[in-house]
C-alpha cells in the first residue's frame, strides 16, 4: 500500500470498530450501529424515544395527564378510579364545569373579572402562600412559601384550591396556629404576559390574591382532592409517605384581582364561583 493512502486505511478502520452517534440540534447520544435501521425516523420528536426506560434507558416515561397514579404499596393513597362519578361533584356540586376535551385557550377580557380570576386559578400550577409565622426569629410576622395546588383536573375546574402538604413545613405549623393564609397566583406563569411584553408588575399582567380559612379535606371529599392534585401533579403519587402527607383546601372569604390599569376588584364569592374559566 503507498504511503500516502496509510493515514485513510487507518480512520477507516478506527471509523468501523467504533459506536455511531446520532446527533440532533444540540443533544446527542450514543446508539449502537446494529441498533438503527438506515430508515429509522430520527426526527426531533422520535428520536428521544430510544432513551425511554425500557431497556435501562436514561429517561422515565411520564404519566399521562389522565391517569392518577397512586395504586402502588408506596404510594400515599389508594388510586382514584374515574368510574366514580360521585366524587367528581363533591367539592363544587353546582358552579363544577367539565369540558369535554381540555384545551388551554388565551384569559377572558379583562373587564370579565370572576371570569378572569376563575381562568388564573384554575390555569396556575403553583401560587405563593402567606401565612403569619410561628417561627421563633420572625413569629407573628408575614411568611411566604411556594406550594404546587389545583382546583381540578384540566376538564374540570371548581374553583377551590387544593394542596397536599406535609406536618414537617413550616407553613403548616404556621397553619395550626393560625388556619388564615393568602394565596397569590400571577399570570406570568403561563406565556400571556411573555407574548404581551408585560412585566410581571405590569397590571395588564393580571394578579390574583385568595384569602381564607385553611382546612383539612374531609373524607367524603378527599377521592377529588386526590384527582385534582395527582391528575395536575403526578409525582406527587410517589413522594415518601413517612412525611405523613395530606390535603388541605382553601375557604375562601376575599378574592382580589388586578387584572388592568386603574384599580382593583373585590369580586363577590357567589361571581367567582359561577363563572367559567373556560
Amino acid at each position: 500500500m503507498k504511503a500516502r493512502f496509510l493515514p485513510l486505511a487507518l480512520l477507516a478502520g478506527v471509523l468501523c470498530s467504533c459506536q455511531s452517534y446520532t446527533l440532533r440540534t444540540s443533544v446527542s447520544w450514543v446508539v449502537s450501529s446494529n441498533d438503527v435501521a438506515e430508515d429509522a425516523d430520527l426526527s426531533e420528536e422520535a428520536a428521544p424515544a430510544l432513551l425511554v426506560d425500557n431497556a435501562g434507558g436514561l429517561w422515565k416515561k411520564e404519566y399521562p395527564s389522565s391517569d392518577v397514579p397512586g395504586d402502588d404499596p408506596v404510594s400515599p393513597g389508594e388510586r382514584v378510579e374515574p368510574g366514580d362519578g360521585n366524587v367528581a361533584q363533591l367539592s363544587s356540586r353546582l358552579f363544577s364545569y367539565r369540558l369535554e376535551k381540555a384545551e388551554k385557550a388565551g384569559p377572558p377580557p379583562h373587564q370579565e373579572t370572576a371570569r378572569t380570576a376563575r381562568y388564573i386559578a384554575h390555569n396556575s400550577d403553583w401560587g405563593h402562600l402567606a401565612t403569619i409565622s410561628t417561627q421563633d426569629k420572625i413569629k407573628g410576622l408575614p411568611f411566604g412559601n411556594i406550594f404546587s395546588v389545583s382546583d381540578g383536573p384540566l376538564d374540570n375546574s371548581t374553583g377551590v384550591i387544593y394542596f397536599y402538604v406535609t406536618p414537617m413545613d413550616y407553613t403548616v405549623s404556621d397553619l395550626k396556629s393560625d388556619p388564615h393564609a393568602s394565596l397569590t397566583f400571577s399570570e406570568a406563569e403561563g406565556e400571556f404576559c411573555r407574548q404581551m411584553v408585560y412585566d410581571p408588575e405590569d397590571p395588564r399582567c393580571a394578579r390574583l390574591t385568595l384569602t381564607g380559612k385553611m382546612v383539612e379535606v374531609a373524607l367524603e371529599e378527599l377521592g377529588f382532592a386526590k384527582q385534582a392534585m395527582f391528575s395536575r401533579h403526578p409525582v406527587m403519587a410517589k413522594w415518601p409517605v413517612g412525611h405523613k402527607w395530606f390535603f388541605m383546601k382553601m375557604e375562601l372569604i376575599q378574592v382580589w384581582l388586578q387584572d388592568w390599569i386603574g384599580g382593583v376588584s373585590l369580586i363577590p364569592l357567589e361571581d367567582y364561583f359561577k363563572a367559567t374559566p373556560f
